[in-house]
């Protein structure tokens, strides 16, 4: 994990190897594209959300304590192991020279053996034994472990993870267990009292108490789907897979990251909220992997330049830079430059929005999108599709090309088979491949960057480097429209 001033961690920690460790931010294997395991087909295992509302606190409150001793029962320790040679590999990954050493010399001193390695939390939400964590905790161990709060222990099984979400659903076999409520997070509002209940440094099972600082937090980079809950509750290494819960004993999330500049709480943590959990478990059950929608768009936010660019007074939605040939959106008719502002009678106020209501739409079926367009709403009845990858090798040949006019700095070429295949660049994306920017251009200042792909200047399309500087060098105008392709998507940024 790279480290910087100030960083987001995932709240995880080591239990053998000491507390320089617990700074170190190791998360165990790499994460799969979508799950690992097997889905149960025909099971029915979904945890039934308490929908009532959250009431205040009493006049003669006095203690959390019938709170938690409901709700401690139910979050449990989970213990992973690997063999000690995977440890030297996971050693070379740190960028920590001492946890490297460490990591490596108990690698070297136990070759071939298992070693426990990983500390984390999880929450028990089914009576047969299913329970919710984090998939950072579990990605590739040999062994997990769980113990209860009464010292039971049990070997668990991995039903799925999703990487995207960083949730996992794991199984034990035992019945009659005690379990945390689901509470619809989608109620919660910022100043709820919360209680964190995990399992941090190995030092056992710890509560502490905060508010909901945030709702509906997102990029921050640390999911593919954000929309976190934040909370001031104190969250450390080893509370990741931990319970969220409100001041009833429900469950409202599963603590995942914090943001710290030492590894340890600062007062900022963020939990995947319980209604987004739920619906991945439910997935991971069934199917072995998360069922996501898919709408074939390319979004990016709106910033209030390309909002004035595209004549908004306000910089809403999500903007439509590249629309997926054949795919859902293009046959219903959205097009490049469209604005969304819903998605199935729901606002999108920006990109993210929009990727997680796309997500929770079910393929298949027909959902309305409302538009932005030249000024005016339009909506159109679109078919979800299911989400997957698609195919980013195609072939095209031609030469290089030096490039002046407004791009002045910017140096061109054809996008030849070579470099498609070596950008991995889709086979519909047509253009001049950008091969170097100087980094005081206004180009670069716009966020022109080596490797993305110019496909539109001022909303004429490109392509071949020719075409692109014939636009760029004929343009009267002061500044300039592209609409470029990267390992994002394509989008538009405006050079001036």
């Amino acid at each position: 994990m790279k480290a910087i001033t100030v960083q987001v961690r995932r709240p995880q920690s080591l239990l053998t190897f000491g507390a320089v460790l617990l700074t170190a931010g190791l998360v165990l294997g790499s994460e799969p594209n979508l799950a690992t395991g097997s889905g149960q087909s025909g099971t029915t295992a979904q945890p039934p959300a308490d929908a009532a509302p959250m009431q205040p606190l009493k006049a003669d409150f006095e203690s959390f304590a019938p709170t938690i001793t409901n709700v401690a029962p139910a979050v449990v320790r989970i213990v992973t192991s690997v063999k000690a040679n995977r440890l030297s590999d996971l050693a070379g990954g740190l960028e920590d020279p001492v946890s490297r050493y460490l990591m490596g010399r108990v690698a070297k001193e136990s070759a071939g053996r298992v070693v426990e390695c990983g500390l984390g939390s999880g929450v028990i939400v089914t009576e047969d034994g299913y329970i919710l964590t984090n998939g950072h905790l579990v990605n590739g161990p040999l062994e997990i472990k769980v113990t209860m709060q009464d010292e039971r222990e049990f070997d668990a099984q991995v039903i799925g993870l999703d990487a995207q979400t960083d949730i996992a659903v794991l199984k034990i076999n035992a019945h009659h267990l005690p379990t945390v409520p689901l509470a619809e997070s989608q109620k919660v509002r910022v100043g709820d009292l919360v209680l964190a209940i995990g399992h941090p440094f190995g030092v056992g099972q710890t509560v502490t108490h905060g508010i909901v600082s945030a709702t509906d937090r997102g990029g921050m980079g640390i999911e593919d789907y954000e929309s976190f809950i934040q909370t001031d509750a104190p969250i450390n290494p080893g509370n990741s897979g931990g319970a969220l819960v409100d001041i009833h004993g429900r469950l409202i999330g599963i603590n995942t990251a914090i943001l710290s500049r030492t590894g340890g709480n600062l007062g900022i943590g963020f939990a995947v909220p319980s209604d987004l959990a739920r619906r991945v478990m439910t997935d991971l059950v069934k199917y072995g992997y998360v069922v996501r929608g898919y709408l074939g768009v390319e979004a990016q936010n709106l910033t209030p330049e390309l909002a004035e660019e595209f004549g908004l007074k306000r910089a809403t939605g999500a903007l439509v830079g590249g629309v997926v040939p054949n795919g859902p959106a293009e046959r219903a008719g959205l097009e490049v430059g469209d604005i969304i502002t819903r998605f199935d009678g729901k606002p999108a106020g920006d990109s993210r929005q929009l990727r997680l209501l796309v997500a929770e739409a079910t393929p298949c079926h027909t959902v309305q999108v409302e538009v932005l367009r030249s000024g005016s709403t339009r909506s159109f009845r679109v078919t979800i599709a299911q989400s997957s990858d698609y195919d980013r090798l195609a072939k095209a040949d031609c030469s290089y090309d030096n490039h002046a006019g407004l791009l002045q700095g910017v140096t061109i070429g054809e996008l030849n088979s070579q470099l498609r295949q070596q950008l991995k660049v889709p086979r519909y994306v047509q253009g001049a491949v950008v091969l170097d920017v100087s980094p005081y251009s206004a180009a670069a200042g716009a966020g022109l960057r080596p490797g993305d792909v110019l496909q539109s200047v001022d909303r004429q399309e490109v392509t071949n480097s020719e075409e692109a500087s014939r636009l760029t060098q004929n343009t009267s105008h002061k500044r300039m429209l592209l609409r470029v392709w990267s390992n994002s998507g394509s989008h538009f940024i405006l050079v001036d």
